[in-house]
């Protein structure tokens, strides 16, 4: 099914799976402009080493129930998953073999928006948490580091329409973020699927 993968990225103490055409570039295009268009978009503030700023992204939370989910000093309530959600859910649940109670998006406007280093470790994610990340529209590099060796990292180009699934120690050994860049680009919608005890 896959024309390219999906592979394997080798680094230790993980298990991160890439499948570059997940989805075609017709489903890719119609489920970008839907969700762009249909999500009912916010901007939280976010504290930073005491500072408060306005988080350099859009996000929108939908799951199967009404859990929150924190982060961050955020907390944010659901939404009922959408049918396009749903469809894109199923799929990603059939190849992770995980059922998925949540999904939270984020829209990267342009260059200046981003996600710092973390991990996704919240309490609500319990331990070794699966995390499948779809990607729609703007291709961003996606950076890992090692929390004990900072020198180790490693990137990967998330294209339009792929998945990078997450799973076992990954978010014990690993930071991960999506950086600011100066190159004129355009919007990427982020769908992060993941399950909230």
């Amino acid at each position: 099914m896959f024309k390219s993968g999906p592979y394997r990225l080798q680094l230790p103490d993980s298990d991160l799976t890439y499948f570059e055409d997940f989805l075609t570039i017709e489903e890719s295009n119609y489920y970008f402009d839907v969700l762009k268009t249909h999500v009912p978009w916010q901007q939280d503030n976010i504290k930073v080493f005491g500072k408060v700023y306005a988080q350099p992204r859009l996000t929108a939370l939908y799951a199967n129930n009404s859990m929150p989910y924190s982060y961050s000093n955020i907390t944010m309530h659901p939404h009922k998953f959408s049918k396009e959600l749903l469809v894109i859910k199923e799929r990603v649940e059939k190849f992770s073999k995980i059922e998925f109670t949540t999904c939270l998006l984020n829209l990267y406007r342009d260059g200046n928006d981003s996600n710092g280093w973390h991990s996704d470790n919240e309490k609500e994610l319990g331990i070794n948490p699966v995390i499948a990340s779809v990607t729609l529209g703007q291709e961003r590099f996606f950076h890992l580091r090692n929390k004990e060796d900072k020198k180790l990292k490693r990137k990967i180009l998330l294209q339009h329409g792929s998945l990078l699934l997450m799973k076992g120690v990954t978010q014990q050994h690993w930071q991960h973020q999506i950086a600011k860049t100066a190159k004129p680009i355009s919007e990427r919608i982020n769908l992060t699927f993941r399950v909230i005890k």
